[in-house]
């Protein structure tokens, strides 16, 4: 379900790189912040119950989730914080 969504943001943040449709921008970011909180969420109950072998591979998917979902929650508040 997750990945599905991943992909699917995916494929629309690649239409809009052609073209830039703000709403759209919002929108993905939006639906990124979702399934990002997903991931953590998954990740976090796979470290707990011990599905990870490697430590420093669980860290990184995680630390990588957490700075996505930063990366989107700025956008998110830049966009809402503009002055246009």
């Amino acid at each position: 379900f997750l990945f599905v969504g991943l992909m699917v943001a995916l494929i629309a943040s690649i239409a809009n790189i052609f073209f830039d449709i703000p709403a759209l921008s919002l929108a993905i970011s939006a639906a990124m912040v979702l399934i990002m909180s997903g991931y953590i969420l998954h990740d976090t109950s796979a470290i707990v119950r011990g599905e990870y072998d490697n430590y420093i591979m669980a860290a990184v998917s995680l630390f990588i989730n957490i700075f996505s979902l930063f990366v989107h929650l700025l956008r998110l508040l830049a966009a809402f914080n503009s002055d246009d």
